[in-house]
């Protein structure tokens, strides 16, 4: 990738000096470390946004499941999952 563009950004003087610090510790160019912190929040907010697609298509098909009257009630399931585990509860 082109390293082309210039970030300028404000911060405070001390958290400046100890990112320098830890940057030169790590013998680590600070804008080096700068693109992997980008890329890493870029990767982080692609995989929540993409999650929370995915949970609201997953809530979207459960509520029309349960509108068109295919599905299973809370109750029914807690029922049928608690005589599961009491079962399983039996065989051990």
């Amino acid at each position: 990738m082109s390293k082309e563009a210039v970030f300028t950004m404000k911060l405070e003087p001390e958290l400046r000096a100890e990112f320098m610090a830890e940057a030169e510790a790590a013998h680590r160019p600070a804008s080096q470390i700068m693109r992997e912190l980008m890329r890493q929040f870029i990767q982080h907010q692609r995989e929540a946004r993409e999650y929370g697609e995915f949970l609201r298509n997953k809530v979207e098909t459960a509520r029309a499941s349960m509108h068109a009257g295919i599905g299973a009630t809370n109750d029914s399931v807690e029922s049928d999952f608690a005589a599961r585990r009491a079962q399983a509860e039996g065989k051990m």
